[in-house]
Formats: structure tokens, C-alpha cells, sequence
């Protein structure tokens, strides 16, 4: 094995094997085609991407006994002497500026090159480092750059043109190269150590492209350092990212599942084990920018990898699409915002350290800041895990059975002024029965009865076979001192309480008042036998919310009795699948819930196709396989459904609408002789054909006055026979001039 550094043992000899630098190779072999070849010429660009190389490529193309051509024979004296590792050519000259810049170096070159070529048909000069000459040096050179003898030919070379005086870059052919691009030079070392007949692991090339930074050179120098070091196993993942420096992708996956989980624990372990192995916490706040960076892409584009937008093995793209499912988009965005400026604030920083777990503090905090970016990762966070498990204290929040009928938002008596209500029932009526009077009030005087309505027959509607109605619930306790206004006391379905919710007492016949509207219902929907019969296609929505809050999945009766022996040791489940994949953990305990067991098969119950699918696509479901089998010694079956599912209790069937105030059941009139008051919570009983209860007296309205008819009457005190008006009032208040008046015609 030759001890020859990679990069001159695989320097290009044409420009044809000369990569990523297209864009100026093409027209410089046209160039030569068209035989219009220039004095002087300037490459530019960054360090080790060909610059040199190319130069010496171009003189080799000009003194090759049969050009200038685009392809060098490679067999004549010339080719030979500008081989890859011939002794050189002594009409080729080649000038480090670095060293010999100044204007004694220049006058001496100037001096030499009118004399003509000793063996080739040009005579040329690579200086390198041109940005190097002094100004007095280029001065120099000026006159012969600008018009030098046929023989002639100058290439400089720089990574800094603009330190180039205008009036040498005035003079040159100016050819910029470039970066070369990462999938190019990946492709090219992997040829390189095919050649050199190396074992190289698939993660290892794109960390020696990443160190490498765009440049063939250093690249190439990475590789050769690895490949001397590489044992019989070959170059493997681990060597390289010790040597090279950069984060294993376990720290990094696990600081990922830590931000996602919104586990602290977890995060700040990880920077302990970042220290205490010994790497640059800069490096590792690098990487992680890095990595948040593949996730928002990933996020945006399901499909990057394949597009080449993300240079990573298989394996690892697919462990980045895990962990960009579980972010919402504001999450990952806000992320990576704070540990790029963390990154910035870590420059000088004489605690690193600190800097990085402050980094960790403020992306597991997003609520201890008030911006617009911060509230959507909160609300990310809120949609990705459901309300926190505060939210479903005993008296605050009571979850209806699911076979109960939804319900509206219920006021409380002060909530809303109501007006009386009229003989004709509808809205008034609807309103006026939900506003229960105290018990120590005595219904108000009746001055005249009204002229009795006589309802139509009313068809009651269709109503599902009840089941024995349960006992009678109790009066709701007083409340507690200091409590929330309007608060629903447990086991009532107090005004005030949340939206939907039932108290179980209540719950237990929900079948038994079909007259109670639905949850959404227009105000005006009445009770049976009150006020306008409603038309006959109304009834329908009464059985409409049983039907609706049946779950999406039901699990058969087997699966169901099952279940309960599962959910026993379904909190020890969880916690073992968190010590083998933290991914696998946040999926079953956010959105699974067991379902159903038969002895054999698990039914898992998601709450949409989404996070179905995501269970089943992740790997996850061979997770809780395996973790079933080692820990627990089953092996069992993992049937994955939606419906059913979420992490803790069931959520409360909720509308996004405004309900309206649920109607009491209809109660049959009582004998005249005693007060009639609305019962709300009384079950429902066929209509009589009886005369109903005389009605108060309905109020009348004033009747509206059009804005053009609302004049003051000649007596009203608020009038004043002194106020000004019009041009007195405007002078005196606000000193104005009369400057012109003009007739309206």
C-alpha cells in the first residue's frame, strides 16, 4: 500500500475526472475545441475543490503534442511530465505567492518570461494564492499580464478574488468554482474506497461528507485518516463518530423523545451523559440544530429522503419520520429557534454546560413564554395529548354513560334575564321553563286567564325500550364555601355545570324524556303538549343522540370481558415498552386504550385512523410484542382499532356549538286548584286531551317607531327652548369663522 496521501493519489489527470465543478469544466474543454484559448485566466473559489488541479489540467491540455485539446494523449513527453505523479515540466512553473508576493519576486518573473518555452508550445505560469502578491507586486506584473509575448500564458489561482487588483482581474478570464455538492462527493468516496478495497458502514460516508464541508481535499484527508485506522471489521459508525467528533444518534434520539414527551428527566440526563462522555456541548447543540432541522423538513416533506433532501441512511430517515409525527409543526420550528440562538449565546460562553440546559429548559417550557410561537406549541402539545388530567377533577367535569343523550349548555337561574312567558309557549316558554322558581316563592297572581289553547294531537315520538328507571337522585348538597359560581355539585346536573355533562343519576334513563331536545336544538323546540305542537318530521331528533354516541368500534362481548384483565397490568405494560422505546410509550399512553382480549388477541383502541396508523407504521406494534414476551412471557396477538381509544377516560361527548337550553319534560296539567310549576327533571308521560292550565295574561310590546316618525312630544322635559344649534353652537364652541356660504338650489 503506497504511504501517498488519498487526495494525490486520486488527483484528477483530465477534466473529465474532475467533479462538482460542470459549470466551468464544460466551457473550458469548448474553449479549447474552438481553439480560443485566453493569455490569462483566474480561478476562484473555496479551499480544495480544484482550483490548482484544473490549472495544471489546462496546461496540460495546451503542450500536449496534440492540442491544445480537451483530452491529453497522456502518452507524449508532456503528458507524461504533468502526470499524477510525473517529475513536473520545466515550462510549466508553478508560484506560491505566499512566499514570493512582492515586487522583487515580480520584477524577477517578468524578467524570465520573455524567454520562449524550452521543450512545449507555451510557456505558463500557475501562481497560487494569488490574493497573497502585494499590490507594488501585481503593479508589476501589470504590463506583462496585459500584453505578454504568444508564448505566454498566466493562470492565477485564489480563494479570495476581491484582494485581486481590478486592473489584473480586468485582464483575466475569471472562472468561479464551487462547493461540491454532498450527494456527488458521497458517491465519489464511496468509489475511492472501492478502489482501495475497504469495509465502510452505510452511516459513515455522510459524517466524512459533513466533515468534509464541500471540499474534495478535506474529505478525502477525513477518509484517509479513517482508513488508517480502520481494523479488519473496517471503518465502522462508532470509530468515526468518536474520531470525527460528532454526536452519537442515540443521544440524539433520546434528547428528541425527551422534548416530545415534555420529560425533564430524561432531557437533562442526556446532557449529563453529553459531559461526562466528554463531548463539546457545542458540538452536541450543533448536531441537535441539525437534527431539529431533518425533522421540520420532514414534517413538510414525508417523502425527503427519497428526494435527496436529507442525507441519512434508510434506518435513520425512518426514525426521524417517528419522531417529526409525534412534533406539531409550530413545536419543531419553535425548537429549533431556541437552539439555534442558544447555539449563538454558546460562543464565549464560560459555562457551556449551563447553556445547554438552559436550552433544554426553555423547549420543555413553552408556557413560561408569551409569544405567538410559544402559544402554538402549547396548542400543538394540547391536540397531541389532550387536555392535562387536572382537567377531569370529581366535581368539576363528570362523564356521561355513553348511551346518554347529549346535552346543551344549561344557564343558571341569574345567568339571563327572561321575559314572561306568553300563551303561545315556543321560545318564551322554553326560556321560562328552564328558570325553576325557589321554593319558598309563591307563583304570582294570575289577573285574568287567558282564553284556553287547545292543542292538537300530537303523535308522541318513537321511543327505544327503557330499561328499569333508576331510583330518584337526591337533592344536590349546598355548595362548598369559596366555590366556583354555578358549579355543578357531584351527582347533579346543577345549572352551570360543563357542557354535556350528566350527572349519573340522571343518566341512568336516558330514553325516558324523548321530549328533551338535542344538544344543538333550535330554542324554540317545545315540549309535547305545550303551546304550537311542533310538525311531525321534528320528532326524529329525539333518538338521535343515542344513536350518536355510540362508539365507532365496539369490541364483541368476548373481547370486552377480556379487556378487564389487561387493564390490570396495563400501567406495568406501559411502563416496560418506556424503557425500551420512549416513541412506542408516548403512542399507547396518549392514544391507546385496551378494548378487548379473547386470550390470544389484544384489541388496542385508537381515536382516529392517524394514530392508527402511526402505531402500526413505526414499528411499535413489534415493540409491545416483544416486550409482552420478555416481561411478561405471552405471546400475543395485537389487533389495532379506531374508536374506543385515548390515553386516560374517556373524553365527555362535547359539541362545538352553542346549545340551547334543554327543554323539560312535558308534565301533565294538575288540578286547577293548585299552582302549576315547571318540573325539569321529571319523566315523560303520554299528553291528555285535557284543557290545559289557564296561562297569564300575555305583555304586549310597545309597537317599533321608525327613526323618521320618533319625534319628541311638545311637552317633554328634556327639551330646552334656549340650546343652540347649528352655526351658533359650532361658533360658540369651537370658534369657527363663516369664510363663505353657498345656496342649495
Amino acid at each position: 500500500m503506497s504511504s501517498l496521501a488519498l487526495y494525490r493519489r486520486y488527483r484528477p489527470e483530465s477534466f473529465a475526472e474532475v467533479i462538482g465543478q460542470e459549470h466551468v469544466t464544460a466551457p473550458l474543454m469548448q474553449a479549447l475545441r474552438n481553439n480560443r484559448v485566453n493569455h490569462a485566466y483566474l480561478f476562484s473559489g473555496p479551499r480544495g475543490c480544484g482550483k490548482t488541479t484544473s490549472a495544471r489540467i489546462l496546461a496540460r491540455c495546451l503542450n500536449c503534442e496534440q492540442g491544445p485539446t480537451p483530452e491529453p494523449c497522456g502518452e507524449c513527453q508532456s503528458c507524461r511530465d504533468l502526470a499524477r505523479n510525473g517529475p513536473g515540466s520545466i515550462d510549466v512553473i508553478e508560484i506560491d505567492a505566499a512566499s514570493h508576493g512582492g515586487v522583487d519576486d515580480a520584477r524577477d518573473l517578468r524578467e524570465k518570461a520573455f524567454f520562449g518555452p524550452a521543450s512545449s508550445r507555451y510557456k505558463i505560469y500557475i501562481i497560487d494564492e494569488a490574493h497573497m502578491v502585494t499590490s507594488a507586486g501585481f503593479n508589476a506584473l501589470l504590463k506583462v499580464v496585459e500584453e505578454p509575448p504568444e508564448h505566454l500564458k498566466f493562470i492565477f489561482a485564489t480563494t479570495e478574488p476581491e484582494k485581486v487588483i481590478g486592473t489584473i482581474r480586468s485582464r483575466t478570464h475569471h472562472y468561479p468554482f464551487r462547493l461540491v455538492p454532498p450527494g456527488t462527493l458521497r458517491d465519489y468516496l464511496g468509489e475511492v474506497c472501492g478502489r482501495e478495497g475497504a469495509k465502510v458502514e452505510d452511516g459513515v460516508l455522510p459524517l466524512v461528507v459533513r466533515a468534509g464541508a464541500g471540499s474534495v481535499r478535506d474529505s478525502m484527508s477525513v477518509m484517509d485518516q479513517l482508513l488508517a485506522g480502520a481494523a479488519d471489521e473496517g471503518v465502522t459508525y462508532a470509530m468515526a463518530t468518536s474520531l470525527l467528533g460528532y454526536t452519537e444518534g442515540s443521544l440524539l434520539d433520546s434528547v428528541i423523545d425527551a422534548f416530545a414527551a415534555g420529560d425533564g428527566a430524561a432531557a437533562f440526563e442526556v446532557v449529563d451523559r453529553v459531559v461526562e462522555g466528554g463531548n463539546d456541548p457545542r458540538r452536541f447543540v450543533a448536531d441537535l440544530l441539525e437534527r431539529l432541522r431533518d425533522l421540520v423538513i420532514l414534517a413538510a416533506v414525508p417523502d425527503a429522503g427519497e428526494k435527496g433532501l436529507i442525507d441519512a441512511p434508510a434506518d435513520v430517515v425512518e426514525r426521524m419520520q417517528a419522531q417529526a409525527s409525534v412534533f406539531g409543526a409550530a413545536e419543531l420550528s419553535r425548537a429549533a429557534d431556541l437552539v439555534n440562538a442558544g447555539l449563538t449565546e454558546m460562543r464565549g460562553a464560560t459555562s457551556p454546560r449551563l447553556q445547554l440546559e438552559l436550552i433544554c429548559a426553555r423547549v420543555l417550557l413553552p408556557a413560561a413564554f408569551d409569544d405567538e410561537r410559544s402559544l402554538q406549541a402549547r396548542l400543538d402539545r394540547l391536540e397531541r395529548s389532550g387536555p392535562p388530567a387536572g382537567a377531569f377533577a370529581a366535581g368539576a367535569f363528570t362523564a356521561p354513560p355513553a348511551a346518554a343523550p347529549a346535552m346543551g349548555y344549561v344557564p343558571a337561574p341569574e345567568a339571563h334575564g327572561m321575559a314572561p312567558a306568553g300563551p303561545g309557549g315556543g321560545v318564551a316558554a322554553a326560556r321560562a321553563a328552564v328558570r325553576a322558581p325557589a321554593p319558598e316563592e309563591a307563583p304570582a297572581p294570575v289577573a285574568a286567564p287567558a282564553a284556553p289553547v287547545v292543542p292538537a294531537p300530537v303523535t308522541p315520538p318513537a321511543v327505544a325500550p327503557v330499561p328499569p328507571a333508576a331510583a330518584p337522585a337526591p337533592a344536590p348538597a349546598a355548595p362548598a364555601p369559596g366555590a366556583w359560581p354555578g358549579a355543578a355539585q357531584p351527582g347533579s346536573g346543577a345549572p352551570g355545570a360543563w357542557p354535556g355533562a350528566a350527572a349519573p343519576a340522571q343518566a341512568a334513563a336516558p330514553a325516558a324524556a324523548p321530549a328533551q331536545p338535542a344538544a344543538g336544538a333550535w330554542p324554540s323546540a317545545a315540549a309535547p303538549g305545550s303551546g304550537t305542537p311542533a310538525p311531525a318530521p321534528a320528532a326524529a331528533p329525539a333518538a338521535a343522540p343515542a344513536q350518536a354516541a355510540a362508539p365507532v368500534a365496539a369490541p364483541s362481548p368476548g373481547m370486552a370481558a377480556g379487556a378487564g384483565q389487561v387493564q390490570a397490568m396495563w400501567p406495568a405494560v406501559l411502563e416496560a415498552v418506556k424503557n425500551r422505546r420512549r416513541f412506542t410509550w408516548i403512542l399507547l399512553s396518549q392514544n391507546a386504550q385496551v378494548t378487548g382480549f379473547d386470550g390470544t388477541t389484544l384489541q388496542l383502541g385508537f381515536p382516529n385512523p392517524g394514530a392508527r396508523d402511526n402505531f402500526a407504521s413505526s414499528g411499535s406494534e413489534d415493540v409491545l410484542k416483544a416486550v409482552l414476551a420478555e416481561q411478561f412471557q405471552v405471546n400475543w396477538k395485537i389487533d389495532a382499532v379506531v374508536g374506543a381509544g385515548g390515553g386516560g377516560s374517556p373524553a365527555p361527548v362535547q359539541h362545538s356549538s352553542y346549545g340551547a337550553p334543554a327543554a323539560p319534560a312535558h308534565t301533565p296539567p294538575p288540578p286547577p286548584q293548585q299552582p302549576q310549576a315547571p318540573a325539569p327533571q321529571q319523566q315523560y308521560q303520554p299528553p291528555q286531551q285535557s284543557a290545559p292550565a289557564p296561562q297569564p295574561p300575555a305583555q304586549q310590546a310597545p309597537p317599533p317607531v321608525a327613526p323618521e316618525d320618533d319625534f319628541a312630544e311638545e311637552d317633554d322635559p328634556d327639551l330646552v327652548e334656549s340650546a343652540l344649534t347649528g352655526h351658533d353652537l359650532i361658533v360658540r364652541e369651537l370658534g369657527a369663522t363663516v369664510v363663505e356660504e353657498y345656496t342649495n338650489e
